[in-house]
C-alpha cells in the first residue's frame, strides 16, 4: 500500500496564493506520475495538473498560467503552487499517484488517492 498525505489547504482571499503538498510513502514503489484533481460541491472531480517522469506537465485550461505543479523525486512528493486564486478554485483538492509497486515478488501498477484537502477562496 502507498499512502498519500496532502497538506497546505485552507482559506485564502481572491488574488492570493496557496501551495499544496503531497507526500507519498510505502514499502517499495516507484512513481510514474503524480497529479492534482479537485472536486467542487455538486461537480465531478476534474484534473487540475499532472507531472510525469521526465517532468512533463499538463494543466487544465483553468489552471494554465496560474498554477504550477512540481515534484521532488527524492522526497517522493509533489506540489501545486496556486497563484491569483479565484473563488471558482474553491474545492477539495486530491493528490493522485500512478505507481509501480513491488509486492509478492512482482510489480503491480496501481493508482492511489490522498484524502483530500479543502481550499476555499473568498472574494
Amino acid at each position: 500500500q502507498v499512502q498519500l498525505v496532502e497538506s497546505g489547504g485552507g482559506l485564502a482571499q481572491a488574488g492570493k496564493s496557496l501551495t499544496l503538498s503531497c507526500a507519498a510513502s510505502g514499502r517499495q514503489f516507484t512513481i510514474n506520475s503524480m497529479a492534482w484533481y479537485r472536486q467542487a460541491p455538486g461537480k465531478q472531480r476534474e484534473l487540475v495538473a499532472i507531472i510525469r517522469s521526465g517532468d512533463s506537465t499538463n494543466y487544465a485550461d483553468s489552471a494554465k498560467g496560474r498554477f504550477t505543479i512540481s515534484r521532488d523525486n527524492a522526497k517522493k512528493s509533489a506540489y501545486l503552487q496556486m497563484e491569483r486564486l479565484e473563488p471558482e478554485d474553491t474545492a477539495v483538492y486530491y493528490c493522485n499517484a500512478d505507481v509501480d509497486e513491488f509486492e509478492d515478488l512482482r510489480w503491480y501498477r496501481r493508482t492511489y488517492w490522498g484524502q483530500g484537502t479543502q481550499v476555499t477562496v473568498s472574494s
